[in-house]
C-alpha cells in the first residue's frame, strides 16, 4: 500500500517549501517530493540567492574604484572569480540546509524524485536511481516552478549558447558576453560579468528594456546600466546563433537592417515557462493553457480536479519567489481550516542592478491605458542627505496617487536599497494607505526613506519640502 498523507507537495521551491512548513506547523501530515537532493528549488539552488550573492560581491569589486572619494587609498583590486564563487556557492548551500532542518523540525517527509500524477490522490515517484514508489494524499499541490525559455530555432549548449543557470558559474569572465533580453535576469547577470571585466552588449526585441515597468524609471534605468559600460540594442530580432571554435555569432534585424554581434558566451535571457510536462497533468483530466502551458485555477487554487492545486510559477501572475512563498502559505492555511489570502495589487518587483530599482502597484503607463486620474510625486536621492553621506545619489522615488482620494496606486524607486525601501510602500498600500498618510509619517534622519516621505510630500501637498 502506498504512503498516505493529508498533504503531498510536488515541488520544494519557495511555493512548495514553505507550503510543506506551514502546512505541517498547523498539523498536517506533510510530503514534499523535488528532484534535487538540496531543497529551495531554482530560486535558491541556481536563482534568485546565487544570484544576488554574485551580484554584491561585483558591486563590491566594483566598488573598490570609487573609495578614493571616500579618502581611502587602496591598490588595484585583485578578483579571484574562483573564491567568489566559491563563497555564492556556500551561501547557496546553507541556506538548503536549512530548510531541510526545518523539514526535520516540522516532521516534513522529503522524497527526492519526480513527482507525477496517476489518478486521483495518487502519485508516482521516480527516484535517483530510477526506482518507482507510489504515495497517496487527500490534497496534492503542484509547485514544480518554471525553467529558462528559448527562441525557436535556438537551442542552449551549455557552453557557448547559455541560460542563467550556467551564467551563475562561468570560469572565467568573458571578453565579450551578449546577452539576448532586456529584461531583470539579463540586466542583472549581465551587471555582474560587465563589473567584473566583461564587455556586455544587451539585445532587447521590444524598443525598451523592462517592458512592464514604469517608463520613465526604466528609460533611467537604461542611461545608467550605459554609463556603467553596458551596450544596448533595442528594436532587434535575434534570429541565429553559431559557434565557430570558441567564439559565437549573433546574427539579428533591427529596423530592417541586418546585423552581427560576435562574442565569447551568448546569455539567452528572454523569460521562463511552467514545468508543467511531464507531471501528469494529462492523466489526471487537470486543464491548463495548451499555448503558455499555466494550470487553470480558482480563488482557492485549486485545479479543475478536487483535491489538487497549483500555485506559483505554474500559474497565472508574476513569477516571482516571493508571489509563490505567499500563495504557499496561504493555501496552506486554507487547507488546514484557516482564512488567508494573498493581495495580488501588493506585490512588489526588485530588479537589482544598481542602483536597484523597485516598484509595487500600478505604473503611469497602466493608469493612462484606464483612465484614471492621478497625481505624481517624486523626490531624487540628490537631494537627500543619507544618499549624500553613502555617495548613492543617483535615482528617484516616483509615488502616483489617485487625483481624487489620494490613495496611493504605485510606487516606485530607482535608488540605493530600494528593494528595502519598498517595503514601506507594500505596507501602507495593503492598509489603502494615501500619500498624506506616508507623508505625515515621521520618517527617521538620515535615512534613504526620507525620500520616500518627501515623494509623497510632493503628491499630497504639491511639493517636497526639501524640493
Amino acid at each position: 500500500m502506498p504512503d498516505t498523507y493529508g498533504l503531498l507537495i510536488l515541488g520544494g521551491g519557495p511555493g512548495g517549501y514553505v507550503c510543506a512548513i506551514r502546512a505541517a506547523q498547523l498539523g498536517l501530515k506533510v510530503a514534499c517530493i523535488d528532484k534535487r537532493a538540496a531543497l529551495g528549488g531554482t530560486c535558491l539552488n541556481i536563482g534568485c540567492i546565487p544570484s544576488k550573492a554574485l551580484l554584491d560581491s561585483s558591486e563590491r569589486y566594483a566598488e573598490m574604484s570609487r573609495l578614493e572619494r571616500h579618502g581611502i587609498i587602496a591598490g588595484p583590486a585583485k578578483l579571484d572569480l574562483a573564491k567568489m564563487l566559491a563563497r555564492k556557492n556556500k551561501i547557496v548551500d546553507d541556506l538548503t540546509k536549512g530548510i531541510a532542518f526545518l523539514f526535520k523540525k516540522y516532521k516534513v517527509t522529503f522524497l527526492q524524485g519526480v513527482g507525477k500524477l496517476i489518478g486521483k490522490g495518487q502519485v508516482a515517484v521516480q527516484g535517483p536511481k530510477g526506482e518507482t514508489t507510489q504515495v497517496s494524499a487527500k490534497s496534492i499541490v503542484l509547485a514544480t516552478g518554471s525553467e529558462p525559455s528559448s527562441l525557436p530555432g535556438i537551442n542552449f549548449d551549455g557552453k557557448f549558447v547559455v541560460s542563467s543557470t550556467e551564467a551563475l558559474s562561468f570560469e572565467q569572465v568573458p571578453k565579450q558576453l551578449l546577452v539576448i533580453g532586456g529584461g531583470y535576469i539579463g540586466l542583472e547577470l549581465g551587471s555582474v560579468w560587465q563589473r567584473l571585466g566583461s564587455r556586455v552588449t544587451v539585445l532587447e526585441f521590444l524598443p525598451r528594456i523592462l517592458p512592464l515597468s514604469d517608463g520613465e524609471i526604466a528609460t533611467m534605468v537604461q542611461k545608467s546600466l550605459t554609463k556603467q559600460g553596458l551596450e544596448f540594442h533595442l528594436d532587434t530580432k535575434v534570429t541565429a546563433v553559431a559557434t565557430k571554435g570558441n567564439e559565437v555569432t549573433l546574427k539579428a534585424e533591427s529596423k530592417g537592417q541586418a546585423i552581427e554581434f560576435k562574442g565569447d558566451k551568448v546569455l539567452m535571457a528572454v523569460g521562463r515557462r511552467p514545468m508543467s510536462a511531464g507531471i501528469g497533468l494529462e492523466e489526471a483530466g487537470v486543464e491548463f493553457d495548451a499555448k503558455t502551458r499555466k494550470v487553470k485555477v480558482d480563488s482557492n487554487w485549486q485545479t479543475n480536479v478536487p483535491g489538487i492545486y497549483a500555485i506559483g510559477d505554474l500559474i497565472d501572475g508574476p513569477m516571482l519567489a516571493h508571489k509563490a512563498m505567499a500563495e504557499g502559505e496561504a493555501l496552506a492555511e486554507r487547507l488546514a481550516g484557516h482564512a488567508a489570502m494573498v493581495n495580488y495589487d501588493c506585490i512588489a518587483s526588485v530588479v537589482y542592478v544598481h542602483p536597484e530599482f523597485a516598484s509595487v502597484g500600478q505604473t503611469e503607463e497602466q493608469l493612462k491605458q484606464a483612465g484614471r486620474e492621478y497625481k505624481i510625486g517624486k523626490f531624487p536621492f540628490q537631494a537627500n542627505g543619507r544618499a549624500k553621506c553613502l555617495d548613492e545619489t543617483e535615482g528617484i522615488v516616483k509615488v502616483l496617487a489617485d487625483a481624487k482620494t489620494d490613495r496611493l496606486l504605485g510606487v516606485h524607486i530607482f535608488g540605493p536599497r530600494a528593494s528595502d525601501m519598498i517595503a514601506e510602500a507594500v505596507a501602507v498600500m495593503e492598509f489603502s494607505g494615501s500619500s498624506e498618510d506616508v507623508a505625515r509619517i515621521v520618517h527617521s534622519h538620515p535615512t534613504l526613506s526620507e525620500a520616500f516621505g518627501e515623494a509623497a510630500k510632493a503628491a499630497a501637498f504639491g511639493m517636497p519640502l526639501h524640493g
